[in-house]
């Protein structure tokens, strides 16, 4: 049986949940839930945004499935999530993108990853004004951090038998902090000759994913550039409401949607759970159940394609835990 952290979110957070756990029960893969306690939530539980006792489970299990959280103001955190990587070391943030029929999008076969570094760059949270007019913010590049994030890239590439590696960067301008990313790139490149490998600046990828996103397969970066690009990659397949994330690192992995809480729907049955069950379904995959990773997917594929049973942003009727059943019930086939 796994040991996993479960973190229901704010919001319409535990809706969506709700809804994935009761397509990973479908599955029949046995998960002891370990409860615990973040962002809002746990401000108004514990008296803080994020509780020791939350990060003991999560570096106890290694693995937790997270909702979505709203950070409260003036919990002394820019961002829970931003503090949960940082805190556990989860240097990699992988955002799949992918096209299914049924979906109204801009494009249609669209199978990309984004590999963002997770952990530094401006990110880092280094600012201060100077004087009462002005701002500075330091960006943070290191080589070990670049090194190993474009390592992590071409070995999933590898792995998961992916074509082609692009590294995303400025050091056209940016000649010290990018250069540096670059320069790391090429030497971490230069192992996996059985890889193609090449190179963006985040200008011109941002073009390109517009103009042919075919061209394109896995692509690596740092933090800020990867926060964008994948939300772009989101948008060429249908938005935010399908983009599953993982936050991986060494020790441990979290695994959240991409989208926002949104509060205002809270307790409404209305938002769309895709995200959170592809999300759990690389969460499976993570724990090496591959059989029940393939049938969620398979099944939100099925209910996307027949499109009888999806929420308004998808054009249908449905509500979040009818949308959440209706998956569940294809997994069980």
């Amino acid at each position: 049986m796994h040991q996993v952290t479960l973190i229901r979110g704010d919001g319409t957070g535990p809706e969506i949940v709700d809804a994935a756990l009761n397509v990973i029960e479908a599955t029949g893969v046995k998960i002891n839930w370990e409860e615990a306690v973040a962002g809002e939530t746990a401000l108004e539980k514990c008296g803080t945004a994020l509780p020791e006792e939350t990060l003991l489970s999560l570096r106890k299990t290694r693995v937790g499935l997270k909702g979505p959280l709203t950070t409260p103001i003036g919990s002394g955190f820019r961002s829970i999530n931003v503090a949960l990587r940082r805190e556990l070391d989860l240097y990699v943030n992988l955002r799949p993108a992918k096209s299914y029929p049924g979906v109204n999008s801009l494009y249609q076969d669209i199978d990309l990853i984004v590999v963002r570094e997770n952990t530094e760059d401006l990110y880092s949270g280094v600012e201060h004004r100077v004087g009462a007019d002005a701002a500075e913010s330091i960006k943070i590049i290191t080589r070990s951090a670049s090194e190993r994030i474009v390592r992590y890239a071409f070995e999933y590439a590898r792995r998961e038998s992916r074509r082609k590696v692009t590294v995303v960067h400025k050091a056209n301008i940016l000649k010290l902090s990018d250069g540096l990313f670059l320069e790391a790139a090429r030497s971490v490149a230069a192992g996996y000759p059985d890889i193609e490998f090449e190179e963006r600046i985040v200008d011109n990828m941002a073009m390109q994913l517009v103009q042919k996103p075919h061209f394109y397969d896995l692509m690596v970066m740092p933090n800020l550039y990867g926060d964008i690009l994948s939300d772009l990659c989101a948008g060429l397949v249908g938005g935010l409401g399908l983009a599953p994330s993982a936050n991986i690192g060494d020790e441990s992995a979290l695994f959240e949607p991409v989208h926002g809480s949104a509060p205002k729907y809270r307790g409404q049955d209305k938002v769309n759970p895709t995200a959170m069950i592809l999300t759990a379904a690389l969460m499976m995959r993570h724990l090496g159940e591959e059989d029940a990773a393939d049938r969620i997917e398979r099944a939100v594929a099925e209910v996307l394609r027949e499109g009888e049973t999806l929420t308004y942003d998808l054009g249908g009727e449905a509500g979040t835990a009818a949308m959440g059943r209706a998956i569940a019930e294809k997994v069980q086939g």
